[in-house]
């Protein structure tokens, strides 16, 4: 991840005011509006159904305020990490953060001038006491936080934790900072839903305003410390499927989404020229994993084969329909991760290239009858790929690779679309053959091999991750330097062994880069983020959206 391990916000909080403020000052003219005044509020929109539980609580993934993600609107974090562009870090609550060498400790300065939503100072003291309640065992520390405790010298705080977060610095960052005057009162606030009166305390651009099981109102935190933001109120929606919410982009009943959206040419973009949509490339990818323990993919010259044979290109354009950028590096790392290829690989990328795949198999031992593939014991070559029935874009892609393995190597692949339930099963012990599946994104190269090639994921016999049950000690312990590196010099070395040993084994094949997807409409409001300008993603769901809002001003 490229994080500096000082930034100061300094230029940048000055530049959020001037735009907060500009943005006020320009809905004043001719519009007849103001962020008090005319301007429209923004209907924020999900595909996910009913959600029928009533719950503010920032730290419950079950929660309304994370299902429709109204939470990040009120409860904001010390900074905020972008998952995309330039993955850079930019200070939020926080005036500065600062990580020692081995990413042990981090030391912040709170911001000045701050007020919770119902008008009391926020301090430092709010910050260790958020903090605090994973140490006491207060707040269950979901996040694999390990934090150590605080110290605080004059302005500075540092907290510390018992094991380097070099690769978890957005889950440190993005942990949602709580008042501790209403916090401390909370008996059980793994629980409590803070749905009475006052409790829904945030220093956020947002309050809530007033909450129904068909959607939930926020207004314009007047007092907020970047200034009073444009829009004066967000409205969360959530509809019963793509389909439903499609129909409310299109016909401007909700502005603002995140979905994966069929023919969305066709659907969403051509209803309205004001209407835009933003992939917002990171450093997962869709990626296809093998079952490594058996056949056929126990033999890494059939893997090697395949990665010369399938067309990142045509996932792309096809199953995900131009919302994803190809991978085709052997190390597996994206464009987003370019710069962090080593030099021996900086230009060594695969191509659907079907002489050399079978080459590959030939000098292994492979032969053909009939144009389909035999392996050297002289069995057919036959595997299958699993993906939830629904998934369009992987169940598309699943017929992609069947087609192209048939046509250039003979091979017969079965699609398989299990439900869910199925599915998980399979790949968390193992009974697969092949599967398409996402990575954790850390945003740096640790996400893509940690989740390929790291035995850490596999507990009690089953799979989080690294689904083929790749193992080499090699590998396990340069992975292990890398989270640990007390200098960029170890890490880089440790990645280089990482990168060589992907290359060299094909434990799995990243098809294209797994984006951000995001929905708006211009019609009313710029200043969001594009294809120039990835300051953030374009995903409402994501902690960036405070800094969407924040340089939205008004058309």
């Amino acid at each position: 991840m490229k994080l500096r391990k000082s930034l100061i916000a300094g230029f940048a909080v000055a530049a959020l005011g001037a735009s907060v403020l500009a943005g006020c000052a320009s809905g004043g003219g001719d519009d007849g509006g103001s962020a008090g005044g005319d301007l429209p509020a923004l209907t924020i929109a999900k595909p996910d159904g009913a959600i029928t539980t009533e719950s503010h609580n920032p730290y419950l993934g079950d929660s309304s305020a994370s299902k429709y993600g109204y939470a990040k609107v009120v409860f904001e974090p010390l900074a905020l990490v972008n998952p995309t562009g330039d993955l850079g870090t930019t200070p939020w609550l926080a005036e500065s953060v600062e990580w020692n060498d081995d990413y042990t400790e981090l030391t912040v300065v709170p911001r000045a001038d701050v007020t919770w939503s119902d008008g009391e100072p926020f301090t430092g003291d709010d910050i260790v006491f958020t903090f605090d309640q994973f140490l006491s065992g207060k707040l269950t520390d979901s996040s694999g936080l390990n934090y150590q405790g605080a110290t605080v010298d004059g302005d500075k705080i540092t907290l510390k934790f018992g094991n380097s977060k070099y690769t978890a610095q957005a889950r440190v960052l993005h942990t949602p900072i709580v008042p501790k005057h209403i916090w401390e009162n909370i008996e059980d606030p793994n629980t409590d839903p803070l749905t009475e009166d006052g409790l829904a305390v945030g220093t956020g651009p947002y309050v809530l305003d007033n909450w129904t099981t068909e959607s939930v109102t926020l207004l314009a935190n007047e007092d907020y410390w970047g200034g009073e933001p444009v829009v004066p109120a967000l409205n969360y929606v959530s509809y019963g499927d793509n389909a439903a919410l499609t129909t409310a982009l299109v016909s401007g009943d909700a502005d603002w989404a995140q979905a994966f959206i069929p023919q969305i040419e066709d659907s969403y973009l051509a209803a309205d020229e004001d209407n835009q949509f933003l992939v917002s490339p990171t450093a997962g990818a869709g990626t296809l994993f093998f079952n490594l323990q058996a056949e056929p993919f126990d033999d890494p010259a059939l893997r090697q084969a395949l990665a010369w044979t399938i067309d990142r290109q045509a996932y792309v354009d096809v199953a995900r329909e131009g919302a994803s950028e190809p991978i085709w590096n052997v190390t597996g790392l994206g464009d987003v991760l370019a710069d962090e290829i080593i030099d021996e690989f900086a230009s060594t990328e695969y191509s659907v290239d079907i002489d050399k795949a079978r080459q590959i198999l030939t000098d292994a031992g492979y032969t053909w009858a009939d144009e389909k593939l035999v392996d050297p014991d002289g069995a057919p070559v036959t595997f299958s790929i699993s993906v939830p029935a629904g998934w369009s874009d992987w169940n598309t892609e699943q017929a992609l690779i069947a087609e192209e393995l048939d046509a250039a190597l003979g091979i017969e692949v079965k699609v398989d679309q299990p439900d869910w339930g199925g599915w998980d099963a399979a790949r968390q012990e193992g009974t697969f053959q092949a599967i398409i599946h996402w990575l954790e994104d850390t945003g740096n190269v640790y996400g893509l091999y940690t989740s390929t090639m790291d035995p850490k994921w596999i507990v009690d016999g089953k799979a989080q991750f690294n689904f083929g049950r790749y193992d080499d000690p090699a590998v396990t312990e340069a992975l292990n330097t890398y989270a640990n590196a007390a200098s960029d010099d170890e890490r880089a070395a440790a990645s280089a062994v990482l990168q060589q040993s992907f290359a060299e084994d094909v434990p799995a094949i990243p098809l294209g880069a797994h984006p951000l997807l995001g929905e708006f409409n211009t019609r009313n409001y710029v200043g969001w983020p594009s294809e120039d300008d990835q300051y953030a993603s374009g995903d409402p769901t994501q902690p960036g959206v405070v800094q969407v809002l924040s340089k939205l001003t008004a058309k």
